[in-house]
């Protein structure tokens, strides 16, 4: 296995969120923890952290969670927050307990207000979400939006210019692709992620956000049967389509 790491049993599980260090030492004593049909009772067994690690290591008689790094989608439901400071149900109540308490933590990549539903990825790799993130990427994020009044018909061309200034900015906004669907309905794509910047950069044309969904992230689309409030666990070619270009629309 030249090149797999190796971790102790009873740091692993503890990093997993599965208890602490003293708790998941019982677990192993007890004889609960099996791997490869054999249960290990040794709480500094080593056990090589290989991607199909779930499918041969069982706890307490279920397949363990899958080690870092780790990525996911989950399908935001309306009212829904990301930020810990915000009032309402945080996004990471719709995950299993234990996965707070991972180590390294799992965060979302970038945010969605507690308005807004979609699209939200979330991983425990720091580099990988700074390379979503980060502006010097230009990975695209696609809303749909629903507007209180009609489009006028000018906006497309003002958001594609790159000038428009945000109240209280300094700096314009990068250019942004708006694609009518009809009066009142549109997909916005924009590459940047500024404080609540779609309802913003309405607001700054005369109009008012009524509903607003985020259906991709780069070139991957929230898929269509993952329903609100749900996640699943993505792999390398998922993850490859975040930084490819979109399927035209």
């Amino acid at each position: 296995m030249s090149g797999v790491t190796n971790s102790r049993l009873d740091r692993l599980l503890a990093n997993l969120g599965y208890g602490s260090r003293k708790e998941v030492q019982a677990i192993i004593a007890g004889g609960d923890v099996v791997l490869d049909g054999a249960p290990i009772r040794r709480i500094d067994a080593k056990v090589p952290l290989t991607p199909d690690l779930p499918t041969r290591l069982l706890i307490e008689g279920r397949p363990v969670d899958p080690p870092p790094p780790l990525t996911l989608i989950l399908h935001k439901p309306l009212g829904a927050v990301c930020s810990h400071r915000e009032p309402g149900r945080s996004v990471y109540e719709l995950f299993p307990r234990r996965w707070r308490a991972r180590q390294p933590v799992l965060s979302s990549v970038g945010r969605l207000d507690g308005d807004t539903s979609g699209l939200l990825l979330f991983t425990d790799d720091g580099g990988l979400l700074h390379r979503i993130i980060s502006p010097k990427k230009h990975v695209a994020k696609r809303y749909h939006v629903t507007l209180a009044r009609p489009l006028e018909g000018h906006e497309g061309a003002l958001f594609a210019e790159g000038t428009l200034m945000l109240d209280g900015e300094e700096k314009p906004l990068a250019p942004a692709i708006l694609e009518p669907l009809g009066a009142n309905l549109a997909w916005l794509t924009i590459t940047e992620g500024r404080y609540h910047q779609v309802r913003r950069m309405f607001a700054a044309v005369g109009n008012h956000v009524e509903a607003l969904h985020r259906d991709r992230v780069g070139g991957f689309d929230l898929p269509a049967d993952l329903e609100p409030g749900r996640y699943r666990i993505i792999g390398e070619s998922e993850l490859a389509a975040v930084f490819s270009a979109p399927a035209t629309t």
